[in-house]
């Protein structure tokens, strides 16, 4: 199939592209230089944005947590149902959409690709199984490891080489795409009936390694493999008062790794973990952004995605299980829990964020601020860690917050007086342009997850592309911030790998597109040993067989393979 799209007013910052009236050419499911006019279908974008396709490199969609969530949450599922319509298929959802409604929502926004951010290797096929329903989107996952007794255990002896082997082989067995820490160290201890550990250089108990030590020898692990991502980092105390601290921490532990001025770490959803304060004194609960962000200007070797709330009522879910039971002893909402045998733990606690809520109107300035104070936006990416800040249908409101100071101080005149004492926002006159939203919802996620074929609209790049139903040259962010959402949230064109897929507020092929892995190759006699290690551990410790905990490629539908030369 070929494809003219013409006359378009393109944003695609990765190849300099600032506003330009210009044609795009698809051919193959490719971006090309020249199209046959004669053979092409013909896309008039006069006096439309263009931009690629939306990348969201932090969410939660799929998976064992995703679907305890929707199990605890039937009252989620009335809210917004789906009616099959054409080639549309029913669905149900609102925080927690079920697959197919996730897929058409990304669509319908002009995203094209979202990897799922935290998943136990364990359960990696029930993920695998939903990413191969999920419509319309490219996808990946990572699997989390910061509190796996296997790598505890290998990093507390100085193993790192035969850490990076188990890792190696788990992302290749299960099909996953880059490293995640969760909370490193306070699971486990979680577990065993402590508290949470605010204190990272505190031993984790039967095993001898601290926090710091654990996302240190991370860090060395995914720089030993060559991981297309660097390590992304949910830290200890997430939600806490005076976190800010414990994230610092977290930053300034593998600073003396950085070589070549490299990107080293990603920090997850960051605005849950920069509060400024004393610990568990909610009085004191302020905005700790500013500290966040003059460390991050200043360290090239740190990326970060927002994590953004908003004012509506979502479920949160994460592998940080003791902040999950501290939000239900706080909220009296239900709660859910899972231990997955010595790999992870998880929590599931439904929450309204309110405006009139003290804390939450902190929380809601404190995301916004972080982005608004980055002086590297290529090291930014938004996210509203979906569902857990909100759901992924909000954020075309998050990008007229970041666009218009107007509407943000419309929203800071109905929160609490003494929340805005306890913040920057007022203070920051600064307002995003759509470069800066081209950049940090598709150009730089798609860089830092490494994907040279995603984020842009150059020769030889995937053709995903969204297009949208306004005039940049015409608008004013500022004053229209409405239009902007409403275009945003629904485009008038997406276009997966070639194919209009959504049109005028209607799905038109429903297709299930690539999943993103990666083969890190390790040296013969490196891997046949860490093969037998885990055939023994499996014996011991799991209740399934090794050969049960693997994924075939086959079992893909439409495998998509990194293959990697590591250092080991």
């Amino acid at each position: 199939m070929e494809l003219i799209i013409k006359n378009g007013i393109v944003y695609d910052p990765l190849n300099g592209v600032k506003g330009e009236a210009m044609d795009i050419y698809v051919k193959d499911g490719k971006i090309v230089e020249k199209a046959d006019g004669s053979k092409a279908q013909v896309i008039d974008a006069t006096n439309m944005l263009v931009l690629p396709g939306g990348v969201d490199m932090h969410t939660h969609f799929a998976g064992p947590k995703v679907n305890l969530a929707r199990m605890l949450r039937p009252e989620d599922h009335y809210k917004d149902p789906q009616r099959k319509r054409g080639v549309r298929r029913c669905g149900t959802g609102y925080s927690i959409p079920s697959v197919f409604t996730t897929g058409y929502w990304y669509a319908e926004m002009g995203f094209t690709l979202a990897f799922e951010a935290a998943n136990p290797p364990l359960k990696m096929m029930h993920v695998q199984d939903e990413l191969n329903d999920t419509p319309l989107i490219d996808k990946g996952a990572y699997p989390v490891f910061g509190n796996n007794w296997y790598v505890m255990e290998s990093l507390s002896k100085g193993k790192i080489e035969e850490c990076a082997a188990y890792i190696a082989w788990v992302l290749s067995a299960i099909k996953g795409y880059a490293i995640k820490v969760v909370d490193p160290g306070s699971v486990e201890e979680w577990k065993w009936g402590k508290g949470q550990i605010g204190d990272m250089d505190k031993q984790v108990e039967n095993f001898g390694i601290t926090p710091k030590e654990i996302v240190r020898g991370l860090a060395k692990v995914a720089k030993l493999l060559n991981l297309p991502h660097h390590l992304h980092i949910h830290t200890n105390m997430l939600g806490n008062p005076g976190n800010s601290e414990v994230t610092l921490e977290t930053m300034k532990a593998v600073k003396d790794l950085v070589t070549n001025g490299e990107l080293l770490i990603h920090m997850a959803h960051l605005q849950f973990h920069s509060y400024g304060g004393k610990e568990k004194d909610w009085n004191s609960f302020r905005s700790g952004s500013e500290e966040i962000m003059k460390y991050i200007n200043k360290n090239p070797y740190v990326s970060f995605d927002m994590g953004q709330i908003a004012f509506t009522d979502t479920t949160t879910m994460t592998a940080d299980g003791p902040f999950e039971y501290n939000l239900y002893e706080i909220t009296k909402n239900k709660w859910m829990n899972a231990d997955i045998e010595f790999e992870t733990g998880s929590g599931i606690v439904p929450i309204e964020y309110k405006r009139d809520n003290f804390v939450h109107s902190i929380m809601w300035a404190v995301g916004l601020e972080l982005a608004l104070l980055s002086k590297d936006l290529w090291r930014v990416a938004l996210s509203t860690d979906h569902p857990n800040g909100a759901p992924l249908t909000f954020y075309p409101r998050v990008i007229s917050w970041l666009m218009s100071k107007k509407a943000r101080e419309r929203v800071l005149k109905l929160i609490p007086s003494s929340a805005r004492s306890k913040t920057l926002l007022g203070s920051i006159d600064r307002e995003f342009n759509f470069e800066e939203i081209a950049i940090i919802t598709r150009a730089s996620p798609a860089k830092l997850l490494g994907l040279k074929e995603k984020g842009h609209l150059g020769i030889g790049a995937d053709a995903d592309i969204a297009i949208y139903d306004i005039n940049p040259k015409a608008l004013d962010p500022e004053r229209d911030y409405r239009k902007i959402r409403k275009a945003f949230r629904f485009a008038k064109y997406t276009i997966k790998d070639g194919k209009i897929v959504y049109k005028d507020n209607e799905i038109i092929e429903h297709f299930i597109a690539k999943t993103y892995w990666v083969n890190p190759h390790i040296r013969e006699d490196l891997y046949n040993y860490i093969n037998s290690e885990l055939e023994r551990n499996f014996d011991k410790y799991y209740t399934v067989k090794i050969s049960n905990y693997k994924i075939p490629e086959g079992y893909l539908v439409k495998s998509k393979r990194i293959d990697i030369i590591t250092k080991l």
